[in-house]
C-alpha cells in the first residue's frame, strides 16, 4: 500500500511541477471555465427534468472543449467539477475524462475522451462514442473510439508485456433503476496512437472448468450495492466480489450481492489469469484470511446470512449517487 500511495504522490507532484507551464492568463480562463463547467455538471446530475439534462449535457461538452483547448490545459485538474471522473495514467501520458447521463431510470449512457499530453501544450482529443446499446456481447469484441463501451472510470493501471503498454481501466455504469455494472476494460494504443479497446486478456485457463477468454469484465450487480472490482496492491491482482442472489433467483442481475468471498484476476505473460479463489492462495506474507461467505459447504445457502447481508443494504443511508471508487 506505501509503494500504491508513493506512486500516486510522485504522479500528483509531477503533475503539479509540469502545471507551472500554464501562464497566469490562462490559469485565469481555465478557472473561469472550471466554474461554468462545475454549474453545468450539476444541472446534468442532478436536474429532475430529462430535456434539462440533454441541454446541460451538450453545454458541457462545449464548454470542455474549449477549456481542453487552452494551452497546457493537460495539467489542469478541474477538481472542483464534480460527477465527472478525470483519471491521468499512471505514466501521465494522456488522461481519461468520463460522465454519465441519465435520460431516465432505465437508459443512461456516457460520455469521455482522451486528452493526450503534448510537447507544446496543444490539444490533442480523442472523442469516445459509448456504443453500448447496440450490442448484446459486449464481452467478445475489440472496441474503438466509435463503439467504446461506455464507463466512468474510477482507476487505471500499467502493466507491460514484450515491450508494449497496457492501462487496466476500471468503470462504473449507472445502467437501470433497479442494476449497476463494473468494467473491467484493457486499454493499448495502435501504431497510429489510436485507442484499441479490448482483446482476449482475461483467460479462465487456469479453471477447472476452463472457459474461452473474455474481451472485456462485467459485474452486473443490485443498485445501491457496494461491490468490490478494483486492484489491489498489496496483492498485485484484481480483486472482484463473489455474488449470489439474495432471492435465490441468480438469473436476476439486480437481487445480486457480495457473498463475502472474492475472485482475482493476475498479470501472466500479458493476460489477466482468473483465480476462483483468491483466499486459498498462498501469499508472500503467509496465508491470506478467508472471507465471510455465504454458501456453506457443498454451495448450500446460509440464509441467516444472507437476510443479514440484505437487511444491511437496506438500512445503508446518505451513500453517493454515484459510487466509482469502492
Amino acid at each position: 500500500m506505501k509503494q500504491f500511495v508513493s506512486i500516486i504522490f510522485l504522479v500528483a507532484l509531477s503533475l503539479a511541477a509540469m502545471a507551472q507551464k500554464i501562464n497566469p492568463a490562462d490559469l485565469k480562463l481555465l478557472r473561469a471555465k472550471e466554474d461554468s463547467l462545475k454549474k453545468l455538471s450539476f444541472h446534468l446530475n442532478t436536474d429532475s427534468l430529462p430535456q434539462q439534462r440533454m441541454l446541460a449535457d451538450s453545454a458541457f461538452t462545449k464548454t470542455l472543449v474549449r477549456a481542453l483547448q487552452v494551452k497546457n490545459s493537460f495539467f489542469f485538474p478541474f477538481d472542483s467539477v464534480r460527477g465527472v471522473a478525470k483519471i491521468y495514467a499512471p505514466d501521465t501520458s494522456f488522461r481519461i475524462i468520463t460522465w454519465n447521463i441519465s435520460f431516465n431510470d432505465y437508459y443512461a449512457r456516457q460520455r469521455g475522451a482522451i486528452q493526450f499530453r503534448t510537447a507544446d501544450g496543444s490539444l490533442k482529443l480523442i472523442p469516445l462514442r459509448d456504443a453500448s446499446e447496440f450490442t448484446d456481447k459486449p464481452q467478445d469484441s475489440i472496441r474503438t473510439r466509435s463503439n467504446w463501451i461506455g464507463a466512468m472510470y474510477y482507476n487505471m493501471v500499467k502493466t507491460q508485456h514484450k515491450g508494449k503498454n497496457y492501462y487496466t481501466l476500471f468503470g462504473f455504469d449507472n445502467n437501470s433503476a433497479q442494476s449497476s455494472i463494473k468494467w473491467i476494460e484493457v486499454l493499448s494504443f495502435n501504431e497510429k496512437n489510436e485507442p484499441v479497446f479490448g482483446g482476449p486478456f482475461f483467460t479462465y485457463e487456469k479453471d477447472s472448468v476452463p472457459k474461452p477468454p473474455k474481451y472485456r469484465y462485467f459485474l452486473e450487480f443490485k443498485k445501491d450495492t457496494r461491490v468490490l472490482v478494483n486492484y489491489i496492491e498489496e496483492l498485485g491482482m484484481i480483486l472482484v466480489d463473489h455474488l449470489v442472489s439474495e432471492s435465490d433467483q441468480p438469473e436476476l442481475a439486480w437481487t445480486l450481492i457480495p457473498d463475502g468471498d472474492q475472485e482475482g484476476y493476475k498479470w501472466e505473460n500479458g493476460k489477466w489469469v482468473h483465480i476462483d479463489k483468491v483466499f486459498t492462495l498462498k501469499l508472500e506474507d503467509g496465508q491470506a484470511p478467508v472471507g465471510d461467505p455465504l454458501l456453506g459447504p457443498g454451495g448450500t445457502r446460509n440464509e441467516q446470512k444472507l437476510q443479514e447481508k440484505t437487511d444491511k443494504n437496506k438500512t445503508k443511508e446518505n451513500r453517493p449517487a454515484m459510487n466509482y471508487d469502492n
